[in-house]
């Protein structure tokens, strides 16, 4: 599959935007740390792209306590993909990803 041509503006423009997603999942990585956010609120919000479009990895990796060994050896024992996304969570996984984590 040829990737589209883009314009220097198009291309401008969707740098800009990825830029922007990327500071607004981090800085929602930063509350998650912090203890403002609970994972229950950032599951019910997936649908939204900030949220949707995180990994599931990241989200966990950004909760107190939890490193990539940890987070690894949890993913697994849920049988969760690691390039598995938080929109893409079905409703079993999203169950006992929060059973796991409570």
């Amino acid at each position: 599959m040829a990737l589209p041509q883009l314009s220097a503006e198009d291309r401008a423009k969707n740098l800009a935007k990825a830029a922007e997603m990327r500071s607004k999942r981090s800085a929602l990585r930063a509350e998650i740390k912090e203890g403002n956010i609970t994972l229950v609120e950032i599951l019910k919000r997936a649908e939204d792209p900030v949220v949707g479009r995180m990994k599931v990895t990241t989200l966990i990796e950004s909760l107190p306590g939890f490193g990539k060994a940890k987070t690894s050896a949890l993913m697994d024992s849920l049988g969760i993909s690691p390039s598995r996304r938080v929109q893409g969570l079905g409703q079993r996984q999203r169950e006992e990803l929060l059973k796991a984590l409570s």
